[in-house]
C-alpha cells in the first residue's frame, strides 16, 4: 500500500496510523497490564474505539455483584478490586523449580488491593488489604456470617464472596473488579521487558527462592513474582510483602507514564493483546469505561498515586480454627475508608520526630516478649511498658527469666529476623544481640542491670507503621 498523501487538519482523520504496513517490534517498557493502574491508562494516547474493543474481546468475564444485598452508598469517584491468586495449572515443571512454585495451590487470593481512582482522574490511591486480615463473611439465607482470614473468602465463594467480604470489612462499594493470576503476571512482565526496582538491602528468601544484592535490577517474569511473593524476607512478613507490591506498582507506573509507548497506539495495542488475555474482570468494565478513563488520565503520573496498607491494630490475633490473624486498627481504618468514600487524598506531611531515630523495621512490625534477668520485681513490667509507649508490640505479659544476674540487656532473635533484632536494639542502646536459631519471630529482650530507658524510635521509610501513605515517586528508584 502507498504512503497517504499529506492531509490538512481538518481533514485529518479520527485515528492516526503511523506507517500501516510496518508491524512494530514488541516494546521494551514494563507495565503489569493486569493491575488497575495500568489499564485505566492503556486509553491514554487517544487510542480509537475499535482498537480498545479489540482489547475488551481478549477479557475473560466473571460476575462479582451477582445477587449482591445491601451494598455500601456509593460514593465519588470508582473503586476497582484488584486481587492476585496462586494459580499456577499454565506454569511449566522448570518455571516451578526455578522459582519456586511447587506444591497444591490454595484457590485463595495471595494480592488483595482497593485502588481507587478520583472522581477527576487525577489521582490514585491504593489500599492493600493484608491476606492474614481477620474478616467475617456476610450472612445470608442457608450460610451464617462466620470469621475467615480475608483471603480464603475467595477459596469458598469466589470473586462474589471476595467482593462481599471487603464491602463489609470497609463500607466502600466496589465498582469493578480485576483478577490476575501467577501465570498471567509472569506473562506480562516478560513480554514487556521487566520492571526496575531497587533495594538498599540485600533480600534473601528461601521460601520463593529470591535473592537479590543491594541496588538497582530489572525483573523479568519469575523474579518479578518472587519479589512480590516474598515473606520471609525479614520480620515484616505480610507487611513487608504488600510494600513491595507498591513498589511493583509504581515502578510499573513510572514506566509507563514516563515512556513513548503511550503516545503510540499501534504499539499499545500489540503489547497489550499479549498479555489481555489470561486477565478476569466484571462484566461492566468495557470499551467505553477504558476510553473515558483513558482520555482523563493523560496528565497522569507517579505523583499522582498514593499507596498504603490498611492500619493493624493487632498482629497475631488468634482464631480458634483459623488461626493467627491480623486485626485490623478500627478507629484508623475506619478515617482511611471514609477519605476513599468522600474521594479525598490520603496522603497527610507530618512533620517526623526530631528525636526519633531511623531504623529498618517499624516498631510496629515487631513482636517482643521481655523477660525481667534481674532481682528488682517491676523491671520487667516498666521495659514492657516502655517499648509499647515506642510502637512494639509487646505481650504485655512480662516473665521472669531463668537467670536473675543479667547485667547486659540481650535481645534474643531468630536469624531470618535479624534487620527486626537490630530495629529492636536500637531502642535499647548498649544492649547485646544474640542470635537464636528456630526461635521464630517473636523476639525476646532479656533485662539486665544496665536498663535505664527506651530510645524513641522511628521507620527510615515513612509507609511502614500504622496509617503511612507514600507517593509514587517517593518509593521508585532515585
Amino acid at each position: 500500500m502507498p504512503t497517504p498523501p499529506r492531509r490538512s487538519p481538518a481533514a485529518r482523520p479520527p485515528q492516526r496510523r503511523p506507517r500501516p504496513p510496518v508491524r512494530p517490534k514488541k516494546p521494551r517498557w514494563a507495565m503489569r497490564a493486569a493491575t488497575t493502574l495500568s489499564v485505566v491508562v492503556l486509553a491514554a494516547a487517544g487510542i480509537g474505539h475499535a482498537v480498545v474493543s479489540s482489547l475488551d474481546a481478549d477479557i475473560a468475564r466473571v460476575d462479582p455483584f451477582k445477587d449482591m444485598k445491601n451494598r455500601p452508598r456509593a460514593g465519588h469517584g470508582m473503586n476497582v478490586l484488584l486481587v492476585g491468586t496462586d494459580g499456577r495449572d499454565r506454569i511449566t515443571d522448570a518455571e516451578r523449580h526455578k522459582y519456586h512454585l511447587g506444591g497444591a495451590p490454595c484457590h485463595c487470593t495471595d494480592t488483595i488491593m482497593i485502588v481507587h481512582i478520583s472522581e477527576d482522574r487525577e489521582r490514585a490511591s491504593v489500599v492493600s488489604l493484608p491476606r492474614d486480615s481477620y474478616a467475617e463473611v456476610p450472612g445470608i439465607p442457608g450460610r451464617p456470617a462466620h470469621p475467615i482470614k480475608l483471603n480464603a473468602a475467595y477459596a469458598e465463594g469466589g470473586p462474589n464472596l471476595t467482593v462481599g467480604t471487603v464491602e463489609s470489612m470497609t463500607h466502600v462499594k466496589i465498582d469493578h473488579y480485576l483478577e490476575v493470576d501467577f501465570t498471567s503476571f509472569m506473562k506480562t512482565v516478560d513480554v514487556l521487558g521487566g520492571v526496575k526496582i531497587c533495594t538498599a538491602e540485600p533480600l534473601k528468601d528461601s521460601y520463593t527462592g529470591l535473592d537479590l544484592p543491594a541496588g538497582s535490577h530489572t525483573l523479568m517474569g519469575g523474579q518479578a513474582l518472587q519479589y512480590v511473593r516474598s515473606r520471609h524476607v525479614d520480620g515484616a512478613s505480610d507487611l513487608g510483602r504488600m510494600k513491595r507490591q507498591q513498589r511493583f506498582l509504581a515502578a510499573l507506573i513510572d514506566q509507563a507514564t514516563s515512556s513513548g509507548v503511550l503516545l503510540n497506539p499501534l504499539k499499545f495495542r500489540d503489547v497489550t493483546q499479549a498479555v489481555l488475555g489470561s486477565v478476569r474482570a466484571d462484566k461492566g468494565f468495557g470499551t467505553d469505561e477504558l476510553l473515558d478513563l483513558g482520555r482523563a488520565m493523560r496528565s497522569f503520573s507517579p505523583s499522582s498515586s498514593e499507596f498504603t496498607t490498611v492500619p493493624i491494630g493487632q498482629m497475631g490475633y488468634v482464631v480458634k480454627g483459623i488461626g493467627s490473624t491480623l486485626k485490623w486498627d478500627e478507629p484508623k481504618a475506619a478515617k482511611l475508608f471514609e477519605a476513599l468514600r468522600d474521594d479525598k487524598p490520603l496522603t497527610v506531611h507530618r512533620a517526623p520526630r526530631a528525636n526519633a531515630v531511623k531504623v529498618d523495621v517499624a516498631p510496629q512490625q515487631i513482636q517482643v516478649q521481655v523477660e525481667n534477668g534481674t532481682a528488682t520485681a517491676d523491671l520487667g513490667k516498666r521495659v514492657d511498658a516502655a517499648l509499647a509507649a515506642t510502637g512494639f508490640r509487646t505481650t504485655h505479659q512480662p516473665v521472669s527469666a531463668a537467670d536473675h544476674a543479667v547485667r547486659r540487656t540481650v535481645v534474643a532473635y531468630d536469624p531470618r529476623w535479624d534487620r527486626s533484632a537490630k530495629s529492636l536494639a536500637a531502642a535499647l542502646p548498649g544492649s547485646e544481640l544474640r542470635a537464636v536459631k528456630g526461635q521464630g519471630p517473636l523476639l525476646k529482650v532479656i533485662a539486665g542491670s544496665d536498663f535505664k530507658q527506651v530510645t524513641r524510635v522511628r521507620a527510615a521509610d515513612v509507609q511502614q507503621g500504622g496509617f503511612g501513605v507514600v507517593t509514587g515517586d517517593e518509593v521508585g528508584c532515585s
